[in-house]
């Protein structure tokens, strides 16, 4: 329910480690993980970073499989941007 507090040594170990960072959330990109997580790449040891979650967009009603793939949650999803963060890695 919260990203409270950020554990910002894992995130600059995984940074360092990786090269590159994906978050996935179900819920809102706006203000989420993603965000929090980018905020602090960028000030700290700056990589490419993707988010998956939820975008900008009104709300709707599916079964739970059929929603996730609307909002591009499933893995597929997971992987095409994982597949486009090592692309865009220095």
């Amino acid at each position: 329910h919260t990203i409270k507090p950020l554990d910002t040594q894992l995130i600059d170990k995984l940074a360092m480690q990786c090269g590159a960072i994906v978050t996935a959330e179900d819920h809102s990109i706006i203000g989420g993980l993603g965000g929090a997580v980018s905020e602090h790449v960028v000030s700290s040891n700056p990589v490419p970073v993707e988010k998956i979650g939820v975008h900008d967009r009104f709300g709707e009603s599916a079964g739970a499989e059929e929603m996730l793939e609307m909002m591009g949650l499933k893995s597929h999803h997971i992987c095409d941007a994982v597949r486009r963060v090592i692309a865009r890695k220095a």
